[in-house]
C-alpha cells in the first residue's frame, strides 16, 4: 500500500508540473511553439502515469484499454473520411504520427478520458450510496447502471467541450465549418456511453485515484488556456 501511495504522489506531482509548465510556456514565454509541438510527449507521459498508478493491471484492464483505443481510432477514421461521425474535420501535424489521417494519440486519448470518467462515476456512486442510503441498502441496479453510463458519458462529453476551443486554437485539428457542430457532442456522448458499458461489465480494479486527479488537472488546464488564449 505504501508503494502504491508513493506512486500516486509521484504521478500527481509530475502531472501538475507538466501542465503548469505547459500553461506558462504557451502563454508567457517566447517558446510557445516548442511547448505546443511537444504536446504528444505530455499525452504519452500522462497515459504512462495512468498505467503506472493502476493497481493490479489485469488482462481485462488491458482489454478495455485496447477496445477503447480501437473504437476511438475507428470512430475518428469514419469521421475524418466521411463526416458521418462528429462532422467534417481534419487533424493537423501537432499530434504526431497518424493512421489513415488519425493520430495514434487520439485513440490513447479516448481511453484516458473514458477510463477517467468511469473511475470518477464509480467513486460518486459509492459515495452516494454511503451518504444517502440506509445501512445495508443499495441503489436499484437498473438506476445505478443508467446513472453510471449516462452521467459518465456526459462527463466525457463535457471534457471534449472544454478541450475543443483550445485544440482548434493550437491547430490540433480543424473543423470545416466556422463552429463545432453539435453533432460532434452527440457522437462523443454515445461512443463514450458504449465504452462505459464495457468499462462497467469488465471485471478489473477500478480504484485508480490518479485518474480522478488527471481528469481534474487536464480540465483546469484547458479551461485556463481557453480563458487566456
Amino acid at each position: 500500500m505504501k508503494q502504491y501511495l508513493t506512486r500516486y504522489k509521484i504521478a500527481i506531482g509530475i502531472a501538475i508540473l507538466f501542465h503548469v509548465s505547459g500553461f506558462i510556456g504557451i502563454l508567457f514565454t517566447p517558446y510557445a511553439h516548442w511547448f505546443i509541438e511537444n504536446t504528444p510527449l505530455n499525452l504519452v507521459l500522462m497515459f504512462g502515469l495512468l498505467i503506472y498508478t493502476q493497481h493490479y493491471r489485469s488482462r481485462r484492464f488491458y482489454l478495455f484499454m485496447l477496445i477503447a483505443f480501437v473504437v476511438g481510432m475507428f470512430s475518428e477514421m469514419i469521421g475524418v473520411h466521411t463526416g458521418k461521425l462528429f462532422g467534417h474535420y481534419h487533424y493537423g501535424d501537432v499530434m504526431g504520427r497518424k493512421l489513415l489521417g488519425v493520430p495514434f494519440l487520439i485513440g490513447i486519448n479516448w481511453f484516458v478520458v473514458v477510463f477517467s470518467a468511469g473511475i470518477i462515476m464509480r467513486k460518486i456512486n459509492i459515495w452516494l450510496e454511503a451518504r444517502y442510503l440506509p445501512e445495508g441498502q443499495q441503489m436499484r441496479p437498473g438506476f445505478k447502471a443508467a446513472s453510471f453510463i449516462i452521467d459518465g458519458a456526459l462527463l466525457a462529453t463535457f471534457f471534449d467541450f472544454i478541450m475543443e476551443p483550445v485544440a482548434i486554437e493550437l491547430k490540433f485539428w480543424q473543423w470545416h465549418t466556422p463552429y463545432v457542430p453539435f453533432y460532434n457532442y452527440i457522437c462523443w456522448f454515445f461512443i463514450s456511453a458504449f465504452l462505459l458499458i464495457l468499462f462497467r461489465k469488465l471485471n478489473f480494479n477500478k480504484n485508480n485515484h490518479f485518474a480522478v486527479h488527471l481528469f481534474i488537472i487536464q480540465s483546469l488546464f484547458f479551461i485556463a488556456l481557453q480563458i487566456f488564449l
